[in-house]
């Protein structure tokens, strides 16, 4: 199994693009500005995108990959998210005055894009070697964070989140858990900016990973522009003892 970061700042800026994770060429996690770095033919490759949430950070590429796509493949692009997910996305975005519908073009029975609700603690099995199992976390609007199970390892998404016990109970459910993406978007002197908008700071998360029993490999993500720096000075001092690495677009996690 290998993970291509496509994009996993906060926002955009020269070299930076938002969520998006490309999973073993065929499986988009999220779809945001990341997306728009895919040639033609690696975006024909791709048979399924998993959402966590509506935010347009996470979903804004889908509208772009869909017109794109359009006319270059003869099957549906399926896209899964909760039911709330979909209903957002469909009634903001894909809504004719936005963006085109993609679920009615060409036409109704042959549509280039498939909405598949996926249900809190659903298990999918992606291939006889994979499977995603979507679990929910906090944040401001209905999200879910995603963990897929390989024949190498078990690594999990978060997605945006907040401190939440739910998110660790599902966590630690899991029989191992190799390696975790998890977002830090604020430093610590903006954490009421964190609490509103339900991001995590450094010392929140190394007090909520205390409540982890695995003890992953952590991929730290989704720093707002301008932030970088700081919030990296402060996990050398909030997450000493864990092994972990900040994400850059163009990163490769591998279970190889």
């Amino acid at each position: 199994m290998r993970i291509k970061v496509l994009g996993c700042s906060g926002g955009v800026g020269p070299g930076l693009r938002t969520t998006s994770l490309l999973v073993d060429d065929d499986y988009l996690i999220d779809a945001g500005t990341g997306v728009g770095d895919l040639s033609l033919a690696q975006q024909q490759r791709i048979k399924r995108v998993f959402l966590t949430h509506s935010h347009l950070d996470h979903i804004c590429g889908l509208a772009f990959m869909a017109d794109n796509l359009f006319g270059l493949i003869d099957r549906p692009l399926e896209v899964y998210a909760t039911s709330e997910t979909l209903a957002a996305i469909r009634e903001h975005i894909f809504n004719w005055q936005i963006w085109p519908d993609f679920s009615m073009l060409p036409d109704e029975t042959t549509p280039l894009l498939k909405w598949c609700e996926l249900g809190v603690g659903q298990t999918f099995e992606l291939d006889e070697q994979r499977r995603l199992t979507a679990f929910r976390v906090l944040h401001t609007v209905p999200a879910v964070g995603y963990a897929i199970e390989g024949r190498r390892g078990i690594f999990a998404f978060s997605g945006d989140t907040y401190a939440d016990d739910q998110l660790w109970a599902f966590l630690n459910s899991l029989p191992q858990l190799d390696k975790l993406i998890i977002e830090i978007a604020f430093p610590d002197e903006q954490a009421a900016l964190g609490y509103a908008s339900k991001h995590f700071t450094p010392s929140l998360l190394a007090a909520e990973l205390q409540k982890l029993n695995h003890r992953p490999r952590l991929y730290l993500t989704h720093a707002k522009p301008g932030c970088e720096a700081v919030i990296e000075r402060q996990c050398k001092q909030a997450l000493r003892g864990w092994d972990y690495d900040h994400l850059r677009r163009g990163d490769t996690i591998s279970f190889d």
